[in-house]
């Protein structure tokens, strides 16, 4: 009888922590991020009308040599082929070294805003593109790169 309270409650208290109004994609970078190797990530907006945050989702390691990480952002309009390009710039680590974020063991995972209260021009497919731009060809040390589009409650 425990257990299954057990599982209930594990059950419960992982639902309850799972957020409904964000949308998460993943890539996986594999520890060797290449210069020129442009991350991609699909985007279909059908809420338009409503404000929401795009943050970027990093994973590094120890194996990361710097404190920082660079980035080159294309937010592309497939219908209108209209493309905003940011370069953009992030702190990953503290003066004495220690990792930003959240994790444990070798791997830390860290949440950067690239657009805050962003209103899409228009319901439609969008694409947000990643290049790493550290001038290293390849950098390693990132596992993991993301973005998370969450929804703004008016």
């Amino acid at each position: 009888m425990n257990k299954i309270v057990a599982v209930l409650f594990t059950m419960i208290f992982l639902t309850a922590c799972k957020s409904d109004d964000a949308d998460i994609q993943m890539k996986p970078i594999n520890n060797a991020w290449k210069a020129k190797a442009e991350q991609k990530f699909q985007l279909n907006i059908d809420d338009a009308q409503n404000v929401k945050n795009i943050i970027f989702v990093v994973r590094n390691n120890n194996d990361y040599p710097y404190s920082n990480i660079r980035f080159i952002v294309n937010l592309t309009d497939l219908k209108t082929k209209k493309k905003q390009t940011d370069t953009l710039n992030y702190i990953l680590a503290r003066p004495n070294g220690e990792w930003l974020g959240t994790g444990f063991g070798n791997t830390k995972e860290i949440l950067f805003q690239y657009k805050t209260n962003y209103k899409f021009p228009a319901n439609g497919n969008y694409e947000i593109g990643m290049i790493q731009a550290m001038r290293k060809d390849t950098l390693i040390g990132i596992e993991d790169i993301g973005i998370k589009i969450q929804n703004i409650k008016p």
